[in-house]
C-alpha cells in the first residue's frame, strides 16, 4: 500500500482532511464553550424570574431551581441596581472571571484551551447580557469541571466525525485516482514492457489515448520514442545486411584488383610516355582500391581499421587527390586551388587521410557539376602548437538541409541525389580514429567549407 501511487494518496487524504479538521477543531471548541456558558446563563435568567414572581422562596424551591441552572448563585443588575437573586453555599472560592459580552474570537479561543488541559474543578464567574433587555447584566457563579467534561466528550465525537469523513472521502477519492491516474499509468506501463518483449514489432507501439494532459503528453512522447527506435532498429538490420552482402563483394573484388595490379605492374615497363606518365596513377588508384576493399570488409565487421600513425607529407597526398579529381570533371567549368606547403609533414595514416581528403572533395565536385554552375574547390592547410588543420573549401551552392541535418548520419546525409551518405559518415569515423574531428565550419549559396583537425599531442615529429 506504501508503496503504491494509489496508496499513498489514501494516506495523505486521510492525513489533511484530519489536519484540516483539528484547524476547524479548536474554534469549535471555543464556540461549544461559549454556546455552554450562554445557556446556563439564560437557565440562570429563567430561575430568577420565580423570584421576580414571588419576593419569598422556600430554601428547597431555591435550591432546585439553582440545580437545575446548573449554577450556585444568580446576580441581575437591574434599573443600576445590583441584586443577588438565588443564592446557595459555594464550596470553593472563585478562581476566575468571564465577561461574555465582549469577547473576541482569540479571547474565546485560548479561555477553551486553557479550560481543557487544565484538569482542576474550579468555581468560576460568569458575566453576560440578560436575554430581551431583561436588566443591564446577568452574574453567575459555576463548576468549571462539567463544562470540562462536556467540552472533552463534544471534541471526541468531533474528531471521531472527522476520522469517518476522512477515511470516506479519501477513498473515494482512491477510487478516482485509481481509475484516472493508476490505470492510465498501469496502461502505459504495460505497453512498454509489450514494447520491450519484441521492439521491432510496429503493432506494439503505443495508441495515444489518455484524457488527462500530462498522461497523453507522456503517451505521445513514449509513441515517438517508439516509432524512432522501432525504425533505428530496422535501418540496423538493414545496414547489417548491407554490410554482410558488400564483405562478400569486397572480397571477390579485392582478388580481381589484386589479379588488375599485377598486369599493371608490366604496363609500367612499357617504354611508351604517355604509359609511362599514366601507369602511376593507375597503380597508385588500384592499389588503393584493394586497399578499400579491405577496409570495406573490417568495416563489415562494423568497425575501421585503426590508423597506422607516421610522419607523411601532405601535399603529394592533396596533389593525388587534384589530380584525381581533374580526370573525373572533363570539361565542366572547375578549377582546383592547392595551398599546402611543400615541407608540412602531419602524423596520420596517409591511405585514411587520402580517403578523407578525397571523400571532401569529390562530395564538392559533385554538387558543383549537379548545380551547373562555374566554380571553384581550394585545399588549404596550416598548423598552429596544438594541431594541423585541413580546410577542403568550395564556392559551389552549400549543403542540404537534410545533409546539414544529419552530416555524419550513415543513408540519411547524402550530398547529392542517389548519394548513400555513407562518405562522411566513413570519414568522421576515420578522423575520429586520429584523435581528431571534422567540423563543418559554414554552408550557403557563397559555398561550403570543412575543417579537419588532427591535434598534434605530445608527439614530437
Amino acid at each position: 500500500m506504501l508503496n503504491s501511487l494509489s496508496g499513498r494518496f489514501l494516506i495523505l487524504t486521510i492525513i489533511f482532511v484530519m489536519l484540516a479538521e483539528i484547524l476547524i477543531f479548536v474554534p469549535s471548541i471555543a464556540r461549544f464553550r461559549e454556546d455552554y456558558l450562554l445557556d446556563h446563563l439564560e437557565r440562570a435568567q429563567i430561575a430568577s424570574l420565580a423570584l421576580l414572581a414571588d419576593d419569598m422562596l422556600e430554601p428547597k424551591l431555591e435550591e432546585e431551581l439553582l440545580e437545575n441552572a446548573g449554577v450556585f448563585n444568580v446576580v441581575l443588575r437591574r434599573d443600576e441596581i445590583r441584586q443577588l437573586m438565588l443564592s446557595t453555599p459555594m464550596p470553593m472560592p472563585i478562581s476566575a472571571t468571564y465577561d461574555l459580552r465582549d469577547g473576541t474570537a482569540l479571547v474565546l479561543i485560548r479561555d477553551a484551551m486553557r479550560r481543557i488541559v487544565q484538569p482542576e474543578n474550579e468555581v468560576i464567574r460568569v458575566i453576560g447580557a440578560p436575554l430581551r433587555e431583561a436588566g443591564l447584566l446577568i452574574e453567575v457563579t459555576m463548576e468549571a469541571g462539567p463544562m470540562r467534561a462536556a467540552m472533552i466528550d463534544y471534541g471526541v465525537r468531533i474528531l471521531i466525525l472527522s476520522a469517518v469523513i476522512s477515511i470516506f472521502t479519501a477513498f473515494l477519492l482512491f477510487l478516482a485516482v485509481r481509475a484516472t491516474l493508476v490505470k492510465p499509468i498501469r496502461g502505459v506501463v504495460g505497453a512498454m514492457q509489450s514494447y520491450a518483449a519484441a521492439p521491432e514489432d510496429a503493432r506494439r507501439i503505443i495508441t495515444p489515448n489518455a484524457g488527462v494532459t500530462e498522461l497523453r503528453e507522456a503517451e505521445d512522447a513514449l509513441k515517438f520514442m517508439q516509432t524512432e527506435l522501432t525504425s533505428a532498429l530496422r535501418q540496423k538490420d538493414r545496414l547489417a545486411q548491407l554490410g554482410s552482402a558488400v564483405s562478400k563483394i569486397s572480397h571477390d573484388l579485392r582478388n580481381i584488383m589484386t589479379s588488375a595490379q599485377l598486369f599493371t605492374d608490366r604496363i609500367e615497363m612499357s617504354e611508351d610516355p604517355l604509359v609511362a606518365r599514366l601507369a602511376p596513377k593507375l597503380v597508385n588508384s588500384i592499389t588503393r582500391a584493394v586497399h578499400l576493399c579491405e577496409s570495406t570488409l573490417a568495416f563489415g565487421k562494423a568497425e575501421e581499421p585503426s590508423p597506422t600513425l607516421s610522419v607523411v607529407p601532405l601535399a603529394p597526398i592533396v596533389a593525388d587527390v587534384i589530380d584525381s579529381e581533374r580526370l573525373a570533371i572533363g570539361d565542366f567549368d572547375l578549377s582546383f586551388a592547392e595551398d599546402v606547403p611543400a615541407a608540412m609533414t602531419l602524423r596520420a595514416d596517409s591511405e585514411q587521410l587520402f580517403r578523407v581528403i578525397a571523400n571532401l572533395v569529390r562530395n564538392a565536385r559533385q554538387a558543383i557539376v549537379a548545380s551547373g554552375k562555374p566554380a571553384e574547390i581550394a585545399v588549404s592547410s596550416f598548423e598552429d602548437d596544438t594541431s594541423w588543420k585541413i580546410e577542403i573549401t568550395d564556392t559551389g551552392p552549400g549543403l542540404p538541409a537534410k545533409a546539414q541535418e544529419h552530416l555524419f548520419t550513415p543513408f540519411q546525409g547524402g550530398f547529392t541525389k542517389g548519394g548513400s551518405g555513407l562518405g562522411l559518415a566513413i570519414s568522421e569515423e576515420l578522423i575520429r580514429g586520429h584523435g581528431g574531428t571534422i567540423v563543418l565550419q559554414r554552408t550557403g549559396p557563397e559555398g561550403t567549407a570543412f575543417c579537419i583537425h588532427l591535434p598534434k599531442g605530445d608527439v614530437t615529429l
